[in-house]
C-alpha cells in the first residue's frame, strides 16, 4: 500500500476527535518544513485519561516516516514511548527494528519490540490502540 498523500494525511490527523471514539480531543497539527516535508507536532486525548504526544518528520516524496518519537502519558507521569534508535545489541527487538517502545519498570533501559509502528505507514492507528489497551490495562 502506498504511503498517504499529505492530504491524505492531513485528514487522518484533523479527524481523529471525529473518527475514533476513544479520542476526546487533539491537538496535532502538521507543519511544512520544507518542499515536500512536514513536521507534525502534538497530542492525541483519550477518554481513559491518556495523553499520547506525536513529533513526526514525514517526506511526502520519499513517502515515508523520516523520524518521530511518541510519548504517552498519564497526568504528565511517561507510561512509555516509542523510538526508532537501533539497538542492534537487544535479540528481543529485532521483530521490529530499529522501532521499539520503553516501558516500565526501569522504563529507559526497558525495550519491547513495537508492532505496528514502522517508517513505512502512518502510526497512529497503532498508538491509538495501544493508548486505549494501556487504559484499560491502568484502571
Amino acid at each position: 500500500m502506498p504511503f498517504p498523500s499529505r492530504a491524505e494525511y492531513e485528514h487522518l490527523i484533523y479527524t481523529l476527535p471525529y473518527s475514533h471514539p476513544d479520542v476526546v480531543s487533539s491537538s496535532l497539527r502538521l507543519f511544512t518544513v520544507s518542499d515536500g516535508t512536514a513536521m507534525v507536532r502534538g497530542s492525541v486525548y483519550f477518554r481513559n485519561g491518556l495523553e499520547l504526544r506525536v513529533v513526526e518528520v514525514v517526506d511526502f516524496v520519499a513517502g515515508h516516516i523520516s523520524d518521530y518519537g511518541y510519548t504517552i502519558l498519564r497526568e504528565q507521569e511517561r507510561i512509555c514511548w516509542y523510538d526508532p534508535q537501533a539497538h542492534p545489541e537487544i535479540p528481543e527487538l529485532r521483530a521490529t527494528f530499529p522501532h521499539h517502545r520503553h516501558e516500565p519498570p526501569e522504563i529507559k533501559h526497558n525495550r519491547r519490540p513495537a508492532p505496528g509502528i514502522s517508517f513505512t505507514a502512518p502510526n497512529l492507528p497503532a498508538l491509538i490502540a495501544a493508548g486505549v489497551a494501556l487504559g484499560a490495562d491502568l484502571s
